[in-house]
């Protein structure tokens, strides 16, 4: 099949902007889920300023459990659910339950580490200056973990745009898709080679800011 560059851009461009849109709107909501759940490990695990082993247990099999599930998979088992929420398993918006059952946990799992490598001296002199478990969490754990938090959401971000590709997969639509569409199944290699590099192009962006963004502000 020929390729048409005039009907290739305007193509490009709608997936480029549902991409987008997955990629936002799943990473807020999986940050508004995935942050609370980090500290929670952290705070209830052994040990921990509000220790309580049966929430610790709970929400860490649960965690291992959606971590384990490749994307793939977890985009078909999780069909009903996403029937539930949006009215129906096909398209961009439907995409994003998936994407948040994905990657919810991983940052919930990224931010429990970063905090862990917050020294329990902090967390000592905060206990010993009167510091209220809430006081712990949001005057001395979190500043002194946040250059690694920005880090760990670099990270979970970049892994979330090569879900979105893999949700083309299954009609999640997005710049996957239309490399799938027409790159793959229509052998056009300038689809396949654009919508790789502009993939490139997302990540390298994102990491790069992730980056700067950490060290200015533990230089600070």
């Amino acid at each position: 099949m020929e390729f048409n560059w005039s009907w290739f851009w305007p193509e490009l461009l709608g997936s480029l902007n549902e991409t987008l849109y997955m990629i936002i709107v799943a990473f807020i909501i999986s940050i508004l889920i995935g942050i609370p759940l980090g500290i929670i490990l952290v705070i209830t695990r052994e040990q921990g300023i509000l220790e309580n082993k049966i929430v610790f247990k709970i929400l860490n099999i649960i965690v291992n459990v959606l971590r384990s599930i490749p994307f793939i998979i977890l985009i078909v088992a999780i069909i009903p659910i996403t029937r539930f929420i949006i009215g129906t398993s096909i398209g961009t918006t439907a995409a994003i339950v998936p994407l948040v059952f994905y990657t919810a946990p991983y940052i919930g799992r990224l931010v429990e580490n970063s905090l862990l490598e917050v020294g329990s001296g902090t967390i000592e002199l905060a206990q010993a200056m009167g510091a209220t478990p809430w006081q712990i969490i949001w005057r001395f754990l979190l500043p002194e973990a946040l250059g690694s938090l920005i880090l760990s959401l670099t990270i979970a971000i970049i892994g979330l745009i090569g879900a979105t590709a893999m949700a083309g997969a299954v009609g999640g639509g997005g710049i996957g898709d239309l490399a799938i569409s027409y790159g793959y199944n229509q052998f056009q290699t300038e689809v396949m080679v654009i919508t790789v590099i502009i993939l490139v192009i997302m990540v390298q962006f994102i990491q790069s800011l992730g980056n700067y963004l950490s060290k200015k502000i533990r230089r600070s």
